[in-house]
């Protein structure tokens, strides 16, 4: 059964989306997780875990930052809480936090989530082999390479459907720190949209921003596979993620739904080529007009791929 995982920016959205059909809400806060729409509190974790599970729905947290020590050394209470308000799972890529649950008897169920160095079964077929539950693939991959990870591989894969895709994260805030240089006080936080272009192509739009975590830099297009899904779905990927760090409020909400409601015409058998087509034209309308959208990698050839 396919299940449909989303972002939240907020305890109110997160109400809208598992009302919409959300199976899966994926959240967190910046102390420990990359590029989330919002950085959560711990009571609004709990209070987000409680009304998922009152629908027999789950919450996955994210604790896939790049961990430095003292990272590590406080990361204790919060697995501890999350273990306590009984979290369905966490995703993570950096093997000190496993050690650190090993070391602490922590039970969380965990997701491997190296961003973009999941890109073989064998890597995936690693850490299921201790203890992951699943993995998130890179989203640098091709359909071609899609289907062999896929038939060699035994946990859940988790896909990106829609949204904006990270090309390259520094530790270093390289947008302050070239403001500093020209002796300029900008705001450098998502909420800015700051971008970079190419001098020589002006269709170039490298959204920008900096958190705790350092300076995030994404691709040109988000990430649209709604006229794939039939494709992903024969071929039993059925861990379908939705990420509205870029498109807010009930537009992404809306977009959920259409996912949704292919995900259930697909498992009924009624799933059509006119209804993924008026579902993807509903999709364009509803994307964010500054934002460009593109099947990423999927349709491209392996050799292209560098």
């Amino acid at each position: 059964m396919v299940k449909i995982i989303a972002t939240a920016e907020s305890v109110e959205q997160a109400e809208q989306l598992l009302e919409a059909g959300v199976d899966q809400l994926y959240i967190g806060n910046d102390d420990f997780g990359l590029r989330l729409p919002n950085s959560f509190s711990n009571e609004e974790i709990e209070t987000i875990t409680k009304l998922a599970h009152s629908q027999d729905k789950e919450v996955i947290i994210a604790v896939n930052g790049l961990m430095h020590n003292e990272h590590i050394e406080s990361i204790t209470p919060y697995l501890q809480f999350l273990e306590r308000i009984n979290v369905d799972g966490i995703t993570l890529g950096d093997p000190g936090v496993v050690q650190v649950m090993r070391n602490q008897k922590i039970e969380l169920p965990f997701i491997y989530d190296a961003q973009t160095l999941v890109t073989s079964a064998r890597q995936v077929n690693f850490w299921a082999k201790r203890g992951a539950v699943g993995a998130v693939l890179a989203r640098e991959l091709t359909w071609e390479e899609l289907q062999q990870i896929r038939r060699q591989v035994e946990v859940p894969l988790e896909i990106l459907v829609y949204g904006a895709t990270c090309i390259h994260q520094s530790k270093r805030p390289l947008v302050k720190n070239y403001f500093s240089f020209i002796d300029e006080k900008e705001d450098t936080s998502k909420e800015r949209g700051l971008f970079l272009a190419e001098p020589k192509r002006k269709d170039t739009h490298y959204s920008i921003y900096e958190d705790k975590n350092g300076t995030h830099i994404f691709a040109t297009d988000d990430v649209n596979l709604l006229p794939f899904v039939d494709d992903l779905f024969n071929v039993n990927y059925d861990r379908w993620k939705l990420d509205g760090i870029f498109t807010k409020g009930e537009r992404f909400v809306e977009i959920v739904k259409l996912f949704v409601r292919a995900k259930r015409e697909l498992e009924e058998g009624t799933f059509t080529t006119d209804l993924k087509l008026a579902l993807n034209e509903q999709l364009m309308n509803l994307h964010p007009v500054e934002r460009s959208l593109s099947e990423g990698f999927y349709s491209k050839d392996p050799s292209e791929v560098q």
